[in-house]
């Protein structure tokens, strides 16, 4: 089924739309949330969970990308399901690895007056992003959005683990350099 029909699905508030994303984009948001917590039962919580918001979410919002907007919100929730789960147990993971690398990049710490300041550095992580090179972008991706290990991105791209790592540190590097050039650090 189309996209834009099942967003239609949805603001008619027929319970066929919360199927039909299940049917076209169930194991999407799986792959997603099972790489954050590495758990099949916590990942299988927060695809229903993504369910849920999608149905609260729609109306007011139209997503113009389904699928962009279903991996955000399973993202968000695997992520938050993780800080919980990890301040209980304080456990590693990918996750965890993935943003320590990031920390240097990105600063932390969320407040009131940082609102628009977030709105700036997302997009200029968006224009970094884009202005990469396929294979750059993709492997940043892998690590960073999908968060998925070094030795699953070597192998889906044919690369050594080594030639990964220093792909990322390189591509790290540069987006701090970007975002400082830009203002944003």
């Amino acid at each position: 089924m189309e996209d834009a029909h099942i967003v239609d699905l949805y603001w008619a508030r027929s319970e066929t739309a919360v199927a039909e994303t299940a049917k076209k984009y169930g194991a999407y948001c799986y792959s997603i949330a099972h790489a954050i917590l590495t758990n099949a039962e916590d990942a299988e919580e927060s695809v229903n969970d993504t369910w849920l918001d999608a149905w609260n979410s729609m109306p007011p919002h139209r997503p113009a990308i389904l699928a962009t907007f279903l991996g955000k919100i399973t993202r968000r929730i695997a992520i938050d399901r993780w800080r919980t789960r990890s301040a209980e147990k304080r456990g590693g993971g990918e996750l965890a690895l993935a943003l320590s690398e990031l920390t240097d990049c990105i600063p932390s710490g969320k407040t009131v007056e940082q609102e628009v300041a977030d709105a700036e550095l997302e997009a200029a992580i968006n224009r970094f992003v884009l202005s990469l090179p396929l294979t750059r972008r993709r492997v940043f991706l892998c690590r960073y959005w999908y968060l998925d290990s070094i030795a699953a991105i070597a192998k889906q791209f044919g690369l050594s683990q080594s030639s990964v790592k220093v792909l990322l540190h390189r591509t790290r590097k540069a987006l701090r350099t970007y975002l400082e050039r830009e203002g944003t650090l």
